[in-house]
């Protein structure tokens, strides 16, 4: 591991072992603020030893700018530091992380030690911010290498601290291209003197536009080739063809890891544009039978139209048929009518034949 000094209270860790990692220490008076850490433990216990001399009340945050691995382990070594994360970034290191590192522990006896913690304190927000003596950080979520990235902006320095937000050779392969895109874009957009990348070289202000110009091309030149190559019916390991250069970037980045993350790329893209491609189709082939589908109930929509149209025929014949009933009862009502008054003037009896009626008796 070696370490510089970005400027007074700003010191930049970078590990030699691995694709050189970066870990960032902020001095706030006698405290100060981590923002990830090393993979081994040997490198991060430097680190820690680093920060007692020169934070005599320690280290108070450390900050995850995501789960992974190689930006999470050491920070078993600050047991009294609050973690802080994207909330994302606590789902999956719960979800994943203890599994990951328990294989790790199995392939190698140095991970022995380590114990990993959980973010004490997450967001959900595009950012937050934190304030110490003299010092502003706030975090950003800037999603796209994986969903929880965030990087962290020093105001007074104008640093931005940006993880693997930013590295020497975007990487999408558990990420969305297309929000690593956005994410660059938002940060070309700031006024920046410094960009602590998450693996590679701190880059300075008159470099800033056009690496990540540079990062931004290199993605659409990927997808451009693999595109062109799935279309023209080439196979996975045709994919494993198209180089780096061939997409703009060099592969002396990263000591040459590079190469390794360029493939992972290449075959993450061709993974990606391919089930596109079969999700494409199937809506294709669902839109073309839609027609066939809707023919029977268009027909049964007739019938019911047409049996609608015939309800009031119908209605109609049955009030015509009511009122010819009711015209031919007419006459046998009045008829019947007539013949009740006959009845009654037959009924009534006379005064006298009352009287006879009763001398009878």
């Amino acid at each position: 591991m070696h370490w510089e000094r970005a400027s007074e209270d700003i010191y930049i860790f970078t590990s030699d072992r691995y694709a050189q990692v970066t870990a960032s220490l902020i001095v706030s008076g006698n405290t100060g603020i981590l923002i990830d850490t090393l993979p081994f433990p040997s490198e991060t216990a430097q680190i820690a030893l680093f920060a007692r001399k020169r934070c005599p009340d320690g280290v108070r945050f450390v900050i995850y700018t995501g789960h992974e691995a190689d930006h999470v382990y050491g920070a078993f070594l600050f047991p009294k530091a609050e973690i802080i994360a994207h909330e994302m970034a606590r789902e999956i290191l719960i979800e994943r992380g203890f599994a990951a590192l328990q294989r790790a522990k199995e392939q190698s006896q140095e991970f022995a030690p380590i114990q990993l913690r959980l973010p004490t304190f997450t967001f959900t927000t595009n950012s937050v911010t934190l304030r110490m003596p003299g010092k502003t950080l706030e975090i950003m979520h800037t999603p796209g290498h994986t969903p929880d990235c965030v990087s962290v902006l020093l105001h007074e320095e104008r640093i931005l601290f940006a993880g693997d937000t930013v590295m020497a050779l975007p990487t999408i392969t558990n990420g969305d291209p297309d929000q690593l895109k956005k994410s660059l874009e938002a940060i070309g957009a700031m006024q920046l003197e410094n960009i602590v990348q998450g693996h590679g070289e701190i880059i300075l202000r008159g470099e800033i536009r056009d690496t990540l110009r540079r990062q931004i091309n290199y993605m659409d030149n990927l997808r451009s080739k693999v595109q062109k190559l799935i279309d023209a019916g080439g196979s996975r390991d045709d994919a494993k063809a198209i180089t780096i250069e061939q997409c703009g970037m060099p592969r002396v980045l990263l000591n040459g890891a590079v190469v390794q993350l360029h493939l992972a790329n290449v075959l993450a893209t061709y993974d990606r544009l391919m089930a596109a491609k079969a999700a494409e189709t199937a809506r294709s082939a669902s839109a073309a039978e839609k027609p066939k589908a809707t023919k029977k109930p268009a027909a049964k929509k007739s019938a019911t139209a047409k049996k609608e149209k015939e309800k009031p025929a119908r209605a109609k014949k049955s009030g015509t048929k009511q009122a010819a009933q009711k015209r031919t009862s007419k006459p046998k009502a009045a008829a019947k009518q007539a013949s009740k008054p006959a009845k009654r003037k037959a009924a009534p009896q006379t005064k006298a034949s009352k009287k006879s009626k009763g001398k009878g008796r």
